[in-house]
């Protein structure tokens, strides 16, 4: 009994040690209120890294009172950059289904390690616990809830399609891709900026403006004004360097406009106006000069190597300044953390040996056992790749064409309804 008394320790305790950084955490129980019987249950809380992926605390909640119990996860580490949203369609054998028009707010499902079946239905147990009082109360609200948990039912074991969306401001959340590293059909991912209130909501403080989005550059830096008399200061060894050689080879308004925000030297921000194209570069990479190419990659960017069969969509990876070697070796080291704690001895033979060749394959890309081919097809057209001569035409592998975005592109950017007619108006009328 001695002992329990000594494992119950205070939250403060607890905080500073799961925010420390030893790997060795053991169980901490806290006291804690039960909510059902109001008596006092005990809280265990465990801290555990899951290889390549991110620390998470693990807490069960039990009451020796009433029975009650409950569990939780919560990642114990750094918020991500961006929020991130997925986007699953499940398909089923009758497409005639209408979907639900239903959302489970955050605190309705604490963070959980589930499944899409075991989320839809834990949601469909939740609305059913007070069902037989509710029948009593009001038959009409019951019968209708019951209609809708029959619904929900059906989509959880897959009998009905229906479309997943997970969106999660802090960027933590995770859909398993089954066939990674190849693209899945039917699950997108976006990334997004947090609005203010959503950082607010994270714990950030939020001032009355966002002005820390932008930092100065080196006042004794200057580049070479483009031909409109804009003149950009890019900071950060890499990207001024491959700045200065996007302008010095002739791109001056898109890539000059490109440069104009760095959150940091490795992170490119778009400015400027919005092209009236979008722009796909094609590398065929056959040596070493050629890994050594400067490359701006937007945000907007989508990746593709034909080769090794990876496409990567927009807003992947984010902005950056690097080269072809650093951005090959940045989405390797990407998917290692993003699928790597999948690896384990409980993946398929089939699945894993799928990794492993894919792996093999991409370390092939670095040491350019065979020539491969670079494609980068962005959107908003502000991405580069630096040619490796004198005059651009002069570069035969390298080559890029600018084409209309389609309408799903505008639609992705929100380029379909945006109306700047008044702003023009007020522009020529001064």
């Amino acid at each position: 009994m001695e002992d329990k008394k000594e494992q119950i320790v205070d939250v403060r305790s607890v905080v500073e040690a799961v925010s420390a950084e030893d790997d060795e955490v053991p169980i901490y129980e806290v006291e804690s209120l039960c909510m059902r019987c109001h008596e006092n249950g005990v809280t265990r809380l465990m801290l555990t890294l899951i290889p390549h992926f991110r620390k998470i605390l693990l807490s069960a909640f039990e009451c020796p009172h009433c029975g009650e119990r409950n569990n939780e996860v919560q990642f114990a580490g750094e918020l991500q950059p961006r929020g991130c949203c997925y986007t699953l369609k499940v398909p089923a054998g009758d497409p005639q289904v209408p979907e639900l028009d239903f959302e489970i707010p955050p605190e309705a499902q604490r963070g959980s390690l589930s499944t899409i079946e075991g989320i839809l239905s834990r949601a469909a147990d939740g609305l059913e616990v007070l069902q037989d009082e509710r029948r009593k109360v009001d038959p009409k609200t019951a019968e209708a809830l019951d209609q809708f948990l029959e619904k929900l039912r059906a989509c959880a074991t897959g009998s009905s399609s229906f479309t997943f969306i997970v969106d999660d401001p802090a960027g933590n959340s995770f859909i398993e891709n089954p066939h990674a590293p190849s693209s899945d059909p039917w699950l997108s991912l976006k990334f997004y900026e947090r609005t203010p209130e959503q950082q607010e909501a994270l714990g950030y403080v939020v001032g009355p403006s966002q002005e820390g989005d932008f930092q100065e550059g080196d006042p004794n830096e200057t580049v070479n004004p483009v031909s409109d008399g804009v003149s950009v200061e890019p900071h950060g060894s890499v990207g001024a360097r491959a700045g200065r050689r996007a302008i010095a080879q002739g791109n001056t308004d898109q890539i000059a406009e490109a440069l104009c925000r760095y959150t940091s030297p490795e992170e490119l921000k778009p400015g400027g106006s919005t092209s009236n194209k979008a722009k796909r570069i094609i590398v065929h990479v056959e040596n070493i000069e050629d890994l050594n190419r400067d490359v701006i990659k937007s945000d907007s960017a989508c990746v593709n190597i034909p080769e090794v069969e990876l496409e990567l969509a927009s807003g992947t990876l984010g902005g950056m300044v690097t080269t072809i070697e650093g951005l090959v070796t940045k989405i390797r080291e990407t998917l290692e953390r993003v699928h790597g704690f999948t690896f384990g001895d409980g993946l398929e033979e089939g699945r894993k040996g799928k990794w492993q060749e894919f792996s093999t394959r991409m370390n092939k890309l670095l040491e350019l056992e065979e020539p491969w081919t670079l494609i980068i097809d962005d959107a908003l057209a502000n991405s580069f790749v630096s040619p490796i001569t004198d005059d651009l035409k002069d570069d035969t592998q390298l080559t890029s064409e600018e084409y209309e975005r389609s309408w799903e592109q505008n639609e992705e950017f929100g380029l379909n309804d945006m109306d700047t007619s008044s702003a023009d108006a007020a522009y020529n009328a001064s």
